[in-house]
């Protein structure tokens, strides 16, 4: 398997407004907290360590 970096949304400006709206009315920290909480549960959702390797190099700094 490998790392999907390609458009695989449906509706990706729906997903994103919900994700602002969860977002909406939170402290930088509350809003850090939920980030944090998402990619733990995406990642657990993802369990290939190789493939969450190449998710945290693709996302790492350039």
């Amino acid at each position: 398997m490998q790392l999907n970096t390609q458009p695989n949304i449906p509706d990706p400006d729906g997903f994103y407004d919900e994700l602002l709206a969860t977002h909406q009315g939170l402290t930088k920290d509350q809003s850090d907290a939920l980030n944090a909480r998402l990619i733990l549960i995406l990642a657990n959702h993802i369990g290939d360590r190789d493939i969450l390797r190449e998710a945290l190099k693709a996302a790492g700094p350039s």
